[in-house]
């Protein structure tokens, strides 16, 4: 029984490690930037999301009362 719980925690300890070396490996390769709406320079022809249609195209526009 000595031995099992040995080595159950010799794994525990090198996964453990494992783990936390993974985890700050790829701490390291998490880019930081933010999204934005701003267009990147010389782009051409991309999509915006617009706000869906109470009407069809050409019908004139309902005035509240």
């Amino acid at each position: 029984m000595d031995n099992y719980r040995t080595a159950l925690i010799l794994f525990a300890v090198i996964f453990a490690a494992a783990v936390a070396g993974a985890f700050f490996a790829t701490l390291g390769n998490i880019n930081t930037r933010l999204a934005g709406n701003d267009v990147p320079a010389g782009t051409t022809g991309l999509a915006r999301p617009h706000p869906p249609l109470d009407r069809a195209p050409g019908q004139p526009l309902e005035t509240p009362r």
